[in-house]
């Protein structure tokens, strides 16, 4: 809860800069000389961006939100089974062995979401979070029914990994490591 309200508070304060740096961009514009012109539309361009990183970014903790909610229900969230070092943090190896389980459990089952939800998580656990965020996203795709390629592959294109890259081994279903 403590993390959904810091979410909202924080999207909120975006949004009021990103109201008053358009504002500023409606005042060079109305100056009317070339370069305010132009500096104006620029800064009008910032607000834009940002109100479409802010969109993304909610529909994906949405998205990864509803899927650990149906997975909790399920009773098939991922067990923290991580050992950590005296200051709390995930140790390393601890967890990349679990890496290597989840690794191997989307191998065997590329279609499931569910794999590839826990896959995101000992990705993120792994410290490895471009991984993270792309096996989350497939794993919604998934959940969804918006894949059409082959499992494995979040843009639809065979030969490619889940992190977007050209895939390093023969299966273009293998979740590649967080190494």
């Amino acid at each position: 809860m403590r993390a959904k309200i810091t979410y909202f508070v924080l999207a909120a304060v975006l949004v009021v800069y990103f109201v008053m740096v358009g504002s500023r961009g409606v005042l060079l514009i109305q100056q009317g000389t070339a370069v305010t012109v132009a500096l104006g539309a620029a800064v009008l361009v910032l607000p834009f961006i940002g109100l479409w990183f802010l969109w993304h970014t909610t529909r994906f903790a949405r998205g990864a939100g509803r899927l650990a909610r149906e997975l909790e229900a399920e009773g098939g969230l991922p067990v923290d089974e991580l050992k950590r070092t005296p200051s709390g943090r995930v140790d390393r190896d601890s967890a990349d062995e679990v890496f290597a389980r989840r690794q191997k459990e989307a191998e065997a089952e590329p279609g499931d979401w569910r794999v590839w939800f826990r896959l995101a998580v000992a990705y993120h656990d792994a410290r490895d979070t471009p991984r993270a965020r792309k096996a989350m996203q497939h794993a919604i795709a998934l959940h969804d029914g918006r894949t059409s390629g082959p499992a494995g592959a979040t843009d639809g294109a065979a030969g490619k990994a889940p992190d977007g890259n050209a895939d390093r081994t023969t299966d273009a279903t293998r979740p590649p490591s967080p190494r």
